[in-house]
């Protein structure tokens, strides 16, 4: 059966991909919108469009928040285009979201499911939020799958990629809040690139979702070659949803991560202690450093990600 989960996302291009990977993966019981890529206003309205565009506008959107907990707002004009979904021209949305507040519809919806799960592609704002306001939420939340982080290279800077970077504030209280976590980072979600071979792949199903899907990733593609001089978009954010829905996709270790909240070149970094051994002792004495709190991304299997993503979009009209 389907893990019945939220999807709390920044809609730009890679977080459209996540939501028809996990409408049909997942048991997907809404979407919850944050501030990020763009605007939380902007976000909400991609996401309407996404959903418009697939069909799946029985799924229930919340906006959340607008600003990051403690930090001033930052926004990737520069990556997703000034709307956070610019490329294809896709019609202004019909529907509305929920007059309900993000942290609201979590806490609401975890409470009346069993086996509850999240999924996170943008900053964790709603989410701590979430959290703080509802102490028994974390005991009712069975697992949290995030894009963010890395184990090495940021985006936003040298070392912190931005969903982490744009509100650590929040990272730092979700990582600290005890619920089981799933960590899907640039280490691995730069290897599934969206080459040219892959968008016509897709291109090649001739439906209008697909068509949407192709002209979303040549946009973004052109943005991170510009940017990075990479061979294609990243698939940072449905590889969040395969981390719960499709985990042989990804090899994970265990690890304990900490927000850098304060250093002025580390500032958004994900600390991941890998000294899993401590040195010096013999095979049956060795104790685990520190204390894990994540389970964290370390491998990827492109293919076996694209073969199921394609199948996937060709299910829409």
């Amino acid at each position: 059966m389907p893990m019945p989960a939220i999807l709390d996302c920044d809609t730009g291009h890679d977080d459209a991909m996540a939501i028809l990977l996990a409408a049909r993966t997942l048991d997907l019981k809404g979407i919850t919108t944050v501030h990020g890529n763009a605007s939380v206003e902007n976000t909400t309205i991609n996401t309407c469009k996404v959903l418009e565009l697939a069909g799946l506008t029985h799924v229930p959107v919340a906006a959340g928040a607008a600003q990051p907990l403690g930090r001033r707002l930052s926004h990737a004009p520069g990556v997703h285009g000034m709307t956070g979904m610019d490329g294809p021209d896709l019609p202004p949305p019909a529907m509305r979201p929920s007059g309900q507040r993000a942290a609201e519809f979590i806490a609401e919806t975890a409470a009346g499911v069993d086996g509850f799960h999240l999924v996170a592609t943008g900053p964790l704002t709603n989410i701590a939020e979430a959290l703080v306001a509802c102490g028994e939420l974390k005991s009712r939340i069975a697992g949290i799958s995030l894009m963010g982080g890395s184990t090495d290279t940021g985006n936003a800077t040298a070392v912190a990629e931005f969903n982490i970077w744009a509100d650590p504030d929040a990272a730092h209280i979700v990582f600290r809040s005890g619920v089981p976590i799933r960590m899907v980072g640039l280490n691995v979600t730069r290897q599934v690139s969206a080459t040219p071979a892959r968008r016509q792949a897709i291109r090649a199903l001739k439906t209008r979702t697909a068509r949407a899907v192709a002209d979303l990733l040549d946009y973004f593609s052109d943005r991170l070659r510009e940017r990075y001089g990479l061979p294609g978009a990243s698939m940072h954010d449905p590889l969040a949803v395969s981390a719960l829905a499709e985990p042989g996709t990804l090899r994970f270790e265990s690890m304990q991560v900490d927000i850098e909240l304060e250093g002025e070149h580390t500032y958004g970094m994900t600390v991941c202690d890998r000294r899993h051994l401590a040195p010096g002792s013999s095979a049956r004495q060795r104790e685990p450093l520190g204390r894990p709190n994540a389970e964290v991304a370390v491998a990827v299997e492109p293919r076996r990600f694209w073969e199921r993503f394609i199948e996937v979009v060709a299910t829409y009209p």
